[in-house]
């Protein structure tokens, strides 16, 4: 029986370039929901201390200043943090004893009288918490997400929120990661699906 050759596509092929190839969606803010919350992650003093300094700092700040803008227009405030890890058997397990204050948020953040305080156990905020329902009381149909860490805490929390029906916004320059990289593939490769991005400029900009 004869052999017959089968073209191959040549690895530099701009066909085959073309569909190797994936494009990363790009969102930006294109408007705020009229009863829109701000939900802030784990800026706490045991998870604040994480992610590179150089990157944490800036983050940490521009949170603070959508803090500031919410409560300056009567905007709901969430303030999450994390007492522990979610029951069940993972490869990974924290190491070490927590100091007394892990779980203290961070002073820079002011907590108000008014602000929605949640203690989680899990990555997400919505999971085994009362957080949806308080924000379905107040009739809150956006919110805003930003915190530490971008791949855990903020992701998880943004993916529920997306499929709970919320509209979602990112402020990319909000948010850390111990992993630079895990923080680059979120904000690139998740959030596009789920959420709108952009930065804590451009939103406030659009609060105002």
């Amino acid at each position: 029986m004869p052999v017959i050759d089968t073209p191959q596509l040549p690895v530099h092929c701009p066909f085959r370039q073309s569909q190797l190839r994936r494009e990363t969606p790009t969102m930006s803010f294109t408007s705020i929901d009229a009863l829109t919350a701000l939900i802030v992650i784990d800026l706490q003093k045991g998870i604040a201390k994480l992610p590179p300094q150089d990157l944490a700092v800036p983050a940490i700040g521009n949170a603070v200043r959508l803090i500031e803008a919410f409560r300056a227009l009567g905007q709901p405030v969430v303030l999450v943090n994390v007492l522990g890890g979610a029951p069940g058997r993972t490869d990974r397990k924290p190491s070490g004893d927590r100091p007394d204050d892990w779980a203290e948020l961070l002073p820079e953040l002011g907590q108000a009288p008014d602000d929605i305080r949640v203690s989680k156990k899990t990555w997400g905020a919505f999971t085994g918490t009362d957080l949806d329902e308080r924000l379905r009381d107040l009739g809150v149909t956006g919110v805003v997400v930003c915190g530490i860490a971008t791949s855990r805490g903020v992701e998880s929390t943004a993916r529920f929120a997306h499929e709970l029906g919320y509209n979602v916004a990112l402020p990319v320059d909000a948010m850390a990661d111990a992993n630079p990289e895990a923080h680059k593939r979120s904000v690139e490769l998740t959030f596009p699906w789920i959420a709108e991005t952009g930065t804590t400029d451009e939103l406030i900009a659009l609060l105002k």
